[in-house]
């Protein structure tokens, strides 16, 4: 399975089984966290068998049920964590895909277990990301089209257009797509505009992009 279909086949899911993680597929997530904090200077962690940060209420509303691994993404408070949290928790989530796992972006609806993982000072937990073996493989979420989510000068070339259906497929807070990437002079930006999480957003269709077309995207929050 290509990239494209993992991505493709990789769907929000809140319910999920009563199975632990298989040996085999915690150490290679685990590896993929250390590669990430290495690259990133971001402090990710995996925790697993942690049955409380989806036990309360908020869990409840949010429809979550059999959450005990989730991935929590913390880093150095700054202007570049949202979406540095963004780009590297989809690649971390792709691969879950790839594993075998199914995951959810979770922002609000969770409670914070601070035993489970550290914080250190000067740093922020941004969000979690649940994941394990889903009851069910989720559903397609709504997207825009390419056109409303990228400006061209000129005519679009096939790479490019590969990159924005990678883009596209990009889960996003509410579904709200406010990100826009932008071709000129054969340089790719990204930017977005105001909103929740639209920053973490802007990272995780940034990877999309990236993971397609092995091309860099310059940000707000990624300059060269």
């Amino acid at each position: 399975m290509d990239i494209m279909e993992v991505m493709k086949a990789r769907h929000s899911v809140r319910q999920y089984k009563d199975q632990p993680l298989e040996n085999s597929v915690k150490q290679r997530l685990e590896e993929e966290v250390r590669a990430c904090n290495m690259e990133s200077g971001l402090h990710i962690q995996l925790i697993t068998g942690e049955p409380h940060a989806f036990a309360g209420f908020m869990a409840h509303y949010g429809k979550f049920r059999g959450v005990t691994d989730y991935i929590a993404l913390i880093g150095k408070k700054g202007a570049k964590l949202e979406e540095g949290c963004g780009y590297y928790g989809e690649r971390l989530v792709l691969l879950a895909q790839e594993l075998g796992l199914n995951t959810c972006w979770v922002a609000t609806t969770y409670s914070k277990t601070k035993s489970a993982y550290e914080v250190r000072e000067g740093e922020k937990l941004c969000c979690v990301i649940a994941l394990g073996y889903g009851e069910t493989q989720g559903v397609p979420h709504k997207v825009k089209t390419i056109e409303e989510l990228c400006s061209v000068d000129g005519t679009m070339p096939q790479w490019f257009r590969k990159g924005m259906e990678a883009a596209q497929l990009a889960p996003t807070a509410m579904n709200q797509q406010k990100f826009c990437f932008h071709l000129k002079d054969d340089k790719v930006t990204a930017t977005t505009k105001r909103g929740f999480y639209t920053k973490m957003d802007l990272g995780i269709a940034r990877y999309h992009f990236e993971a397609v077309t092995g091309r860099k995207v310059l940000s707000p929050g990624r300059q060269q």
